[in-house]
């Protein structure tokens, strides 16, 4: 195993990707749905519905569906600038493609509730978060080093008549835990993984653009009720990572598994989901996470004296700590399928081991209130990390020694975004975000706080 993912390694990620895909095409043969009716493998929405022969002249991709093989392809690219604030003002320009494949082994090889899932990025552009604003919430949620990148190469296999799934190999827990479907409006990266997660865990936690190895159950014993749990490597680049953990596992192909283990569960309960229900339905989940590696104190060093004097011998604690809740919640349903939802997150942890204490998010999303434009959705978004008491602390002793000038405070902002759909699978997002005290009031290179920004940017996203 380990020659194997030597071997692994050293292969541009880019020709294992063009492998998979020519294994799949190969494969091609025509199929049906469990129903009798011709598959289609077209994601919705797409893209290629609007196209000749629904972007499938020769028909591999229905060939393909019908086998239990299906894969598409997303591409989003934008342009971000911040007008005013940050270390600096500017544009950027960045994008990302992802490819990804499933396999239903049922319809492939007769193996029942067995899946198999592959997703990789190509990232290019800088970053305006990194480079100019220096926030703490990260302006998009594509932002990345540039790189060609495995992200997720995972089975799954169900039990129990669907009602438990196991599910191992590499991928992140962004993609299952703390999710609203609501705050998927916005692009700002902290209402996807909260930036309290990410300033938490190292390298900032198994979620985009870094997932890790790791094994998670999900058990639904009703339609109302799901509780996952997942267990994975601790680190997605390693603890002898220094500086960016994107450039020390630049492809995501390193597949650690000897770092200290990361823990994280939840329970989820949906109410009035039924088509009946004259209620408005809902979605509440509750959650935690704990890392069981060693971590620094944030303001003492290991004799209990300030790190403003030593910050070379920070004190250690064994293991780290978060718990979480949050709320989607449909406040209103109209005619001509005229919506608003809700979402609001909560998540704590140990003020003395972690740089943000509470951290706070919430907003609307309205659909269906544009004339003519049923498929538009726009929406106001809001979130608040509090630096934690220790952090600051220490803060508060590097000003009496001359060290800095300004104690770290919180860091705040506001999303407004809106989605025009040129047609199904191709949008286009025009955004504004304010952020207050970047970097939490961070002091800049000219000694003073780090200006509040505002941020205008452009999204486009084709989807496959």
């Amino acid at each position: 195993m380990g020659r194997f993912l030597d071997r692994w390694r050293r292969r541009p990620p880019s020709l294992a990707i063009a492998a998979a895909v020519a294994v799949t095409v190969a494969m091609a043969d025509q199929g049906k749905a469990e129903d009798g009716q011709p598959t289609t493998g077209i994601p919705s929405p797409s893209i290629a519905t609007n196209l000749p022969k629904s972007g499938d002249p020769t028909g591999s991709r229905a060939a393909l569906a019908g086998l239990g093989i299906t894969f598409g392809i997303t591409y989003a690219d934008e342009v971000l600038g911040n007008s005013s604030g940050g270390v600096k003002q500017g544009a950027i320009y960045d994008g990302r493609l992802e490819v990804y494949s499933d396999i239903d082994f049922e319809k492939l090889a007769g193996w029942k509730g067995l899946k198999f899932h592959l997703h990789a990025f190509q990232i290019h552009g800088n970053g305006l978060a990194a480079n100019n604003v220096q926030s703490l919430f990260p302006v998009s949620n594509i932002e990345a080093t540039a790189a060609t990148r495995l992200f997720e190469v995972w089975f799954e296999q169900a039990l129990l008549s669907d009602k438990l799934t196991v599910r191992f190999g590499e991928f992140g827990a962004d993609t299952e835990f703390i999710t609203s479907e609501t705050a998927t409006q916005f692009i700002n990266s902290t209402f996807g993984w909260p930036t309290s997660f990410a300033a938490s865990l190292p390298s900032g936690g198994p979620a985009y653009p870094l997932a890790t190895p790791g094994v998670r159950v999900m058990f639904a014993p009703t339609e109302a009720a799901t509780f996952r749990a997942a267990v994975f490597n601790g680190d997605t680049a390693g603890p002898n990572c220094k500086g960016d953990p994107q450039r020390c596992n630049q492809h995501g192909l390193e597949f650690r598994l000897r770092d200290s283990p990361f823990a994280i569960a939840e329970a989820q309960i949906k109410y009035n989901q039924d088509k009946g229900s004259s209620a408005l339905p809902g979605t509440i989940k509750v959650g935690g996470w704990k890392h069981f590696g060693q971590f620094d104190d944030q303001r003492f060093d290991a004799n209990g004296l300030s790190l403003a004097n030593n910050p070379n011998d920070p004190k250690r604690f064994r293991g780290n700590t978060a718990l979480y809740a949050m709320i989607d919640q449909q406040i209103f349903s109209g005619a001509a399928d005229k919506s608003i939802n809700a979402f609001a997150r909560i998540t704590g942890s140990p003020d003395d081991r972690n740089t943000i204490e509470v951290y706070l998010d919430g907003g609307l999303k309205f659909a269906g209130f544009v004339t003519g434009r049923p498929n538009d959705t726009f929406g106001a978004a809001v979130a608040y990390a509090r630096i934690s008491d220790a952090a600051r602390g220490l803060d508060r002793d590097n000003v009496a020694l001359g060290n800095q000038s300004i104690v770290r405070d919180y860091e705040a902002m506001i999303e407004l975004s809106y989605t025009a759909q040129i047609v199904p699978g191709w949008t286009l997002q025009p955004d504004f975000q304010y952020i207050w005290h970047p970097g939490g009031h961070a002091e800049g290179a000219n000694g003073k706080a780090i200006a509040d920004a505002a941020v205008f940017g452009l999204r486009t996203t084709v989807n496959y």
